[in-house]
């Protein structure tokens, strides 16, 4: 006979931890700061690691709905044509393989369609265990960053804000607003088993 009150089932080791934030939301910071506080040790991939590695060709200074690769407009707004895609599917799978041999993956994304982008992250890490996060931060805030950065497109920050986030369902989210990285990081931390 047993006593007491029923045992809370244990939580499954986290595989991948995806953080989801527009650009200049701190997501890069943030993946960085968790490598330092998680006890185990956790490889990172980013979006923007995948675009920089992508064939100059692929990437044109104008949003086209008939580019074949990433049109990155000077409005900062962006398409996504289907060759971009494909690779974009191919990088996925190697993520996932990773984390499937046992390596802790911290992922940097931003999803520029929203919960279609989540969903093909979800069909792709399918079986594994997976801490959704949300990575806000006020639209002038980000672009007030994206300026000081110089490094990305003017508008970008605006644009992606909020835009990423629709559709999305996370299990955890923070804001970069006001709040640093280093306390954001611990908030997700609490979340990785």
């Amino acid at each position: 006979m047993t006593t007491g009150h029923p045992r809370t089932p244990a939580r499954t080791r986290t595989d991948v931890v995806v953080l989801n934030g527009g650009s200049s939301s701190g997501t890069s910071t943030l993946v960085r700061q968790l490598q330092e506080i998680l006890p185990r040790p956790w490889l990172t991939f980013g979006v923007d690691a995948f675009i920089e590695s992508l064939p100059p060709s692929l990437v044109t200074p104008e949003a086209s709905a008939t580019a074949p690769g990433l049109g990155l407009a000077p409005d900062g707004s962006i398409t996504v044509g289907p060759v971009f895609r494909a690779l974009q599917s191919d990088w996925q799978e190697g993520i996932a393989a990773t984390a499937r041999a046992g390596t802790g993956v911290l992922l940097d994304e931003v999803f520029l369609d929203g919960g279609a982008g989540q969903e093909r992250w979800r069909r792709t890490l399918k079986g594994l265990s997976v801490l959704w996060v949300g990575v806000r931060c006020a639209p002038e805030t980000a672009a007030a960053r994206e300026a000081a950065r110089g490094d990305r497109i003017t508008g970008m920050a605006a644009s992606q804000a909020e835009l990423v986030h629709r559709g999305v369902a996370y299990d955890v989210e923070v804001d970069t607003t006001d709040t640093g990285p280093a306390a954001c990081a611990r908030l997700i931390a609490a979340h990785v088993v």
